[in-house]
């Protein structure tokens, strides 16, 4: 699985301009999906995002987990993480997982981040999406959870 974290102070997304997820502080997730992925992918991705210490301390310094600021979680999918453009001009989508399968590990992200605490807000999934969000810092970070980068 592949995630872009970006870090707000707000962020929401719609689909036919009707809002299907909104938050205040917190994290947009913007996740792909790989032909490979298995539910260890899953469980791997949910704890290192919720855990990862990127929120501001009292000293100005990352220290704080989504935990301790209490923040809120919005995952947008996003099969277009997976598009190879390194040959040719048009991007290759082979490695990104069929749209069963990306659903499934889909509903199984949102699922796991539930279970640890952190029901997330969504967009809709295959849906053409409009997300607006404010970056604070920014702070925006790649996670693959093959460790391919």
């Amino acid at each position: 699985m592949r995630a872009v974290i970006q870090r707000v102070s707000q962020a929401n997304v719609k689909v036919e301009n009707i809002v299907t997820g909104a938050i205040e502080q917190g994290l947009l997730i913007l996740l792909g999906v790989h032909g490979n992925d298995t539910g260890k992918d899953v469980k791997w991705l949910a704890e290192k995002i919720i855990n990862l210490r990127i929120f501001d301390d009292d000293n100005g310094i990352m220290n704080l987990s989504l935990n301790d600021v209490n923040g809120q979680l919005l995952v947008v999918s996003q099969f277009t993480l997976y598009g190879d453009c390194r040959k040719g001009r048009r991007p290759s989508w082979s490695s990104a997982a069929p749209p069963q399968k990306a659903q499934q590990l889909y509903l199984d992200f949102i699922e796991e981040c539930t279970r640890i605490g952190f029901p997330p807000q969504t967009g809709t999934f295959q849906a053409e999406m409009d997300v607006t969000l404010t970056n604070q810092g920014p702070v925006t970070l790649l996670l693959d959870s093959p460790k391919t980068f």
